[in-house]
């Protein structure tokens, strides 16, 4: 037991604010296609906010193709983005909480000798999450079925376009920081530990709002009606906790995650173009201070190098550092 804001609560409920946070990752944007993540912050049982800052480093590796196959890159070609991420996530009611999360992104791109550099903001995010629960699902041992029971949060994100898109004045790709169409997205989180051990479930399943397009990369085209394709994501984490001895916790988790989005609509017709998967794996290192205010959190994402592994999309390595603070 220790004690926290005058509330005695087991170390186990400590762990949870660690696996919550594995999920509380900002919106994110990736320089050949712009994008936006299916969540936005979400904030620990009966704590009141939350404040997040993180810096992510993406690096582009070759791609795969619309038949799957894993493609490198030219010769001489450097492409990376870095983005900094502002999140803030506030308590509603006793189950209710909303979040924004605001991106600024830097390109940084070379392609077969030729340089190009951006910077703007990235796509935002506002989120509104329900908390199906009324106590802490974090348990030492489990007694009865109740104790399997985890914590369940619905939730719906809206990405707004607030970066560079495609359909603005840019001159290539490497320029665009955003997709460029508002997106609506029902959430579900499933988060259960019985210590030391955690697992965790999100799935998503999103909906772009269709749009009038009358300009690609800076010319100016006959107008039309776009949408693209509805977009799914999963991911599946399991992570160990320990406890230190001065009553901090660490957390190592390492996850799967699945990413695809359908054909899309231009003009009425189907657009296969817009058709995308990726498949990756993360590792992520979470530490919490003895109250559980202060979290900080280190993140690899890697996508493999091999055909099979993702359609129509670029192959990327990402590390991000993070670090959140909660008001109790």
């Amino acid at each position: 037991m220790f004690t926290f804001r005058n509330r005695m609560v087991p170390f186990a409920g400590a762990i949870c604010y660690l696996s919550l946070a594995l999920f509380s990752q900002p919106a994110s944007a990736a320089s050949c296609c712009g994008g936006g993540s299916a969540t936005s912050l979400v904030l620990p049982k009966f704590s009141q906010s939350m404040w997040d800052v993180a810096v992510s480093m993406e690096n582009y590796n070759g791609f795969w193709d619309s038949d799957g196959i894993y493609r490198d890159d030219p010769p001489d070609t450097d492409l990376n983005q870095y983005r900094l991420s502002l999140g803030y996530a506030m308590r509603l009611g006793s189950r209710w909480q909303a979040a924004v999360v605001m991106p600024y992104v830097w390109n940084s791109n070379q392609y077969t000798g030729l340089s190009s550099s951006t910077r703007g903001l990235g796509d935002m995010t506002l989120g509104l999450t329900y908390e199906a629960f009324d106590d802490i699902k974090c348990v030492w041992k489990v007694r009865n079925w109740q104790d399997m029971v985890p914590a369940i949060y619905y939730g719906l994100a809206l990405t707004v376009p607030t970066g560079i898109s495609p359909y603005d004045n840019v001159a290539n790709s490497f320029d665009i920081t955003g997709r460029g169409f508002y997106r609506l997205d029902a959430n579900l989180l499933l988060d259960k530990t019985i210590y030391p051990w955690t697992a965790t479930l999100l799935m998503s399943y999103g909906r772009y709002l269709e749009r009038d397009v009358n300009r690609e990369y800076g010319n100016y085209v006959e107008p039309y009606r776009k949408q693209l394709g509805d977009r799914f994501q999963a991911t599946a984490s399991l992570g160990y906790g320990v406890s230190l001895e001065n009553m901090a916790t660490v957390t190592l988790s390492l996850a799967y995650a699945h990413l695809q989005e359908d054909a899309g609509k231009v003009a009425g017709g189907t657009d296969f173009s817009t058709e995308m998967e990726k498949n990756s794996v993360s590792a992520t290192l979470a530490y919490a201070n003895m109250d559980k205010d202060w979290i900080f959190k280190m993140i690899w994402s890697h996508a493999s190098p091999y055909s099979g592994h993702g359609r129509n999309f670029p192959v990327t390595d990402i590390v991000t550092m993070e670090v959140s603070h909660v008001f109790h």
